[in-house]
């Protein structure tokens, strides 16, 4: 490293958030502009630990000390070229990823670690500003077709490294614009649109073509709403004719539901059918939101990421309060026995729209919906619950005597996770085989049990981080390129099944 002794000069430092007041009044990103310097400060943090363990903490193995050294010597360049080898979207990792890399970083064992997240942002938008990030187009041809099915970052990570090694790849998405989740999911002040946009020109430059608006079979009906209005629906068996080989990434968007008394009431909807309009509304496909928290009592269920931004986007519609419920008890601040380094720790995670108001409730569990008379939802009642083991040591919920309450809501959202992909549509058109989760089983060259079709991503991993779906994107598309040509010299980070140190 640059500096060996960085890690003693320089203390763990962040950019500023910009102020609450100033930016729910807008949908803008939330984080104040980061000097230069401070950057090259915090990647001389690294050390030179020899065994770099937040290369195993992140899944697509990220060259981090690499990449750290070059901006301690001010060579953005070469830090950008470094990134690309192993990651094709530092720009979406950089703001959305959890960074599982910095709680395997080696100077986290007692100090705060590097910061690994903010150093890749650093490098990619200096990189976009200085012209450096440009297509990457094939020498050469194979004459070979791939369908991709999801344009999500596993998809768009495999379009993208099928089409440099030189196959034609069509991406069909089902919505009337590709992005999955990154578009749909992710409001725009966690990650403005413009930074998608500007990859996917760049995808396709490089050959790679969308169809928007194709559903591949019938969709399930709890996904109705990720349909486009019109969507023209392509057969699986006209799939696999006319394409040499298939990956589906269509993702787990099977939302988990909440089925107590009073669930059938108006006002009560799942995350992402509110996150949805909400994220149409600001690029403009919508003039309002189909669902909106103006000047409404509201309650989250569920305190994860999903929850969070539920959360940062009713502060911007105007709630006039917000209780963010969450069914396990509140984590400690900080390691515990149980979370040793390097694993990931249970501990409490504090979002940007946290500090923008509401309360966030632990250890409590919804028991009903209460209905104001004219079938819509007025009030739901909770109750205090205790986490205890069973006599197997499985972990049960108790309530707590006498802990009941009411509170007070006219919208009320559900972000409690996803179940796995879709079982109608393409898994039951092609005859899938599922895992033991739910999920389209995939052997270890992410090859289904129906030749030439290959999964990645949430569709065989299950609902997790963005940072697995590009790893598991990459992979796949290494061992699509193999069964069409023999070989390889695509980069393979990841296996089926396969868990990082979290």
């Amino acid at each position: 490293m640059g500096d060996i002794r960085g890690f003693l000069k320089f203390g763990r430092e962040l950019p500023q958030h910009r102020s609450v007041g100033v930016r729910i009044r807008d949908w803008n990103e939330v984080y104040e502009p980061f000097p230069v310097e401070s950057s090259r400060q915090q990647a001389a943090r690294c050390m030179d630990c020899g065994i770099p363990f937040c290369h195993e903490g992140c899944p697509l193995g990220n060259l981090i000390p690499e990449w750290n050294d070059l901006v301690y010597r001010d060579n953005w360049a070469a830090a950008i070229e470094r990134l690309h080898a192993t990651n094709n979207f530092p720009d979406f990792t950089g703001r959305l990823c959890p960074a599982p890399c910095e709680t395997s970083c080696v100077l986290g064992i007692n100090a705060p670690p590097v910061t690994i997240k903010q150093i890749e942002y650093e490098i990619i938008e200096r990189a976009w500003a200085q012209g450096w990030v440009t297509p990457v187009s094939a020498k050469v041809r194979s004459g070979k077709q791939v369908s991709i099915v999801g344009s999500g970052p596993s998809g768009l990570a495999a379009a993208q490294q099928l089409a440099r090694a030189g196959h034609s790849v069509v991406v069909f998405e089902r919505a009337e614009r590709p992005g999955g989740l990154l578009r749909y999911g992710i409001p725009e002040f966690k990650m403005e649109k413009s930074v998608l946009e500007r990859r996917l020109m760049q995808l396709t430059q490089e050959g790679v073509e969308f169809r928007c608006g194709v559903s591949v079979g019938n969709p399930a009906p709890e996904a109705v709403n990720a349909v486009a209005d019109g969507a023209s629906t392509i057969s699986t068996t006209l799939l696999t004719a006319e394409y040499d080989a298939v990956v589906l990434a269509g993702g787990a968007t099977i939302p988990r539901n909440l089925s107590i008394p009073g669930r059938h009431l108006r006002g009560i909807h799942q995350a992402m059918d509110y996150l949805r309009p909400a994220n149409q509304v600001q690029e403009g496909s919508l003039t309002e939101p189909t669902i909106t928290a103006a000047g409404k009592h509201v309650v989250i269920i569920g305190g994860g990421d999903t929850g969070a931004d539920c959360l940062g986007t009713v502060h911007r519609q105007g709630a006039l309060s917000v209780h963010q419920l969450e069914i396990m008890p509140e984590p400690p601040r900080s390691r515990g026995p149980k979370d040793p380094w390097p694993t990931w720790p249970a501990v409490l995670r504090i979002y940007p729209a946290h500090e923008e108001g509401g309360e966030r409730l632990f250890a409590v569990s919804t028991a009903e919906f209460l209905d104001d008379g004219g079938g819509a939802v007025k009030a739901l009642r909770a109750q205090e619950v205790q986490l205890v083991p069973d006599d197997e040591g499985r972990p049960l919920f108790m309530p707590v005597a006498g802990s009941e309450f009411e509170l007070s809501c006219q919208l009320v959202l559900l972000g409690l996770g996803f179940l796995g992909p879709e079982r109608t549509g393409v898994v039951a058109d092609l005859g899938l085989d599922l895992d033991e989760r739910g999920n389209v089983a995939a052997d270890q060259s992410w090859a289904t049990n129906v030749d030439g079709v290959f999964v990645c991503g949430d569709m065989a991993r299950g609902q997790s981080l963005i940072v697995w779906a590009i790893a598991e994107g990459r992979s796949a598309a290494a061992a699509v390129d193999r069964y069409l040509m023999g070989e390889t010299v695509l980069p393979a980070p990841v296996v089926p099944g396969q868990l990082a140190l979290r």
